[in-house]
C-alpha cells in the first residue's frame, strides 16, 4: 500500500530532513509535495534524487493526501492543521500547539505506540520536544523494569534547535570573534559563540523556562504523572545534536550491568560505554543517525536506588523529523490510516 504526504515547512531545516528521512527508509509513498508559505513558492527541495518545487500552503488540495507532516510552527499549526485535518488528511505535528491537548496522543512510538490511536478525535497527532523525545526512549526501558520515581535532567541544546536563525547567529559570531568584527545577539539572549545560555524559551513565573516546562509536561503525560521530573535547559554552541545529563531514582532496586544490556536490546538506542578516553559519545558523532545514544551509564550512590547517563541525539531528527516519519508508519503498520 502507497500513500501520499505533504511535508508543510518543507524549506526549515526540520522539513528538509522530514523529506531525506522518507527517501532514506523507503518509506511506502505514492507521492510527496512540499508545502510552504506564499513567498516559498516553486522554490526547489529535494527528496531523494528528485527535485521538488514547493506549493503554496493557502492553495493546496490537502484532499489529496493522507499525510501532513507539519513543521512550520505553533501559530501556522493552530490556523491550519484543523483546516487540513477535516480533508481526512492525518497531521503529525512538529510544534508546541497541540502536544496538551487531551484529545490530541503525544507520541514517541518507542515509547507509547498504543497511544496512537486516540488520533481520531481530531485527527491530529503531535509530536513531542525534541529534548523529551530523546529522554524519553531512554527512560522507558528503565521504567519499564524497575520503576522511575523522580528524574533530574540538565540538557545541553544546539542552537539548530532555535532553527536556521540560531545557526546563523553561531556561525556569525564565530566568524567576527576571529576577524576582530562586532558580535551581534539577536536570537539568543546573550553571545553564544564559545559561552552556553541556561536560557530556551520564555521564563515562567516559577523560575522555569517554558522548555524546562515542556519537558515535565510532556515526560508525564507519556510515562505517567507518578514520575517527578525537573529539569534545567541549556543553549550550547553547537550546530546540530542535543547531550543530556540525565539522573533516575527508581522505586525498584537496580542493577547497573542490567539496566546497560536493557538498553542495548531497546529499540531506538545504541550503548556506547568504555571507561576509557573517547568511550562515549558526542554530539558531532550522532549527526545525521537515528539513534540515540547512551554513554558514561553508572550508579548514583547518594540515593538507594539511582543511575546516571549521558544521552545524545540529533535534534533535527530523532528530536522532530524521524519521530514524525514513524508515527506515519505506525499508522500504517496498525491500519489506521490507508491510501487514499
Amino acid at each position: 500500500m502507497s500513500v501520499s504526504i505533504a511535508v508543510v515547512g518543507a524549506t526549515g531545516n526540520v522539513g528538509q530532513e522530514m523529506l531525506n528521512i522518507l527517501a532514506e527508509r523507503d518509506f511506502p509513498v505514492d507521492e510527496v509535495y512540499a508545502i510552504a508559505s506564499r513567498r516559498s513558492l516553486g522554490q526547489e527541495v529535494s527528496f531523494g534524487d528528485r527535485t521538488l518545487k514547493c506549493k503554496d500552503l493557502e492553495q493546496f488540495d490537502f484532499s489529496q493526501v493522507d499525510f501532513c507532516l507539519m513543521s512550520a510552527g505553533a501559530e501556522v499549526s493552530k490556523v491550519w492543521s484543523p483546516k487540513i485535518a477535516e480533508f481526512g488528511c492525518v497531521v503529525i505535528d512538529n510544534s508546541s500547539c497541540w502536544r496538551y491537548d487531551p484529545e490530541v496522543p503525544l507520541v514517541v512510538p518507542e515509547v507509547n505506540p498504543d497511544d496512537v490511536v486516540g488520533f481520531s478525535g481530531k485527527n491530529i497527532v503531535a509530536n513531542p520536544n525534541c529534548s523529551t523525545a530523546q529522554m524519553v526512549v531512554a527512560l522507558k526501558p528503565l521504567h519499564d523494569r524497575y520503576r522511575i520515581k523522580r528524574v533530574v535532567v540538565s540538557t545541553y541544546q544546539s542552537v539548530s534547535g532555535a532553527g536556521k536563525e540560531g545557526a546563523d547567529e553561531l556561525f556569525e559570531q564565530t566568524r567576527a570573534i576571529f576577524v576582530g568584527d562586532a558580535k551581534q545577539s539577536t536570537k539568543f539572549t546573550k553571545q553564544i559563540a564559545f559561552n552556553v545560555i541556561p536560557h530556551i524559551d520564555v521564563f515562567m513565573d516559577d523560575g522555569d523556562t517554558k522548555e524546562e516546562w515542556k519537558m515535565v509536561q510532556e515526560t508525564r503525560r507519556m510515562m505517567g504523572d507518578d514520575i517527578a521530573v525537573t529539569a534545567t535547559c541549556v543553549r550550547v554552541p553547537v550546530f546540530v545534536g542535543h547531550s543530556e545529563s540525565v539522573n533516575v531514582e527508581f522505586h525498584d532496586p537496580i542493577d547497573e550491568d542490567e539496566a546497560r544490556d536493557l538498553l542495548r536490546e531497546s529499540p531506538g538506542l545504541m550503548v556506547i560505554d568504555k571507561r576509557e578516553d573517547g568511550g562515549y559519545v558526542t554530539p558531532v558523532e550522532c549527526v545525521g543517525d537515528y539513534a540515540t545514544f547512551v554513554s558514561r551509564l553508572r550508579r548514583d550512590p547518594t540515593v538507594p536506588h539511582g543511575l546516571n547517563f549521558w544521552c545524545v541525539s540529533d535534534n533535527l531528527r530523532k528530536g522532530a523529523a524521524l519521530n514524525s516519519v514513524q508515527i506515519a508508519e505506525l499508522l500504517i503498520n496498525r491500519g489506521l490510516v490507508g491510501g487514499k
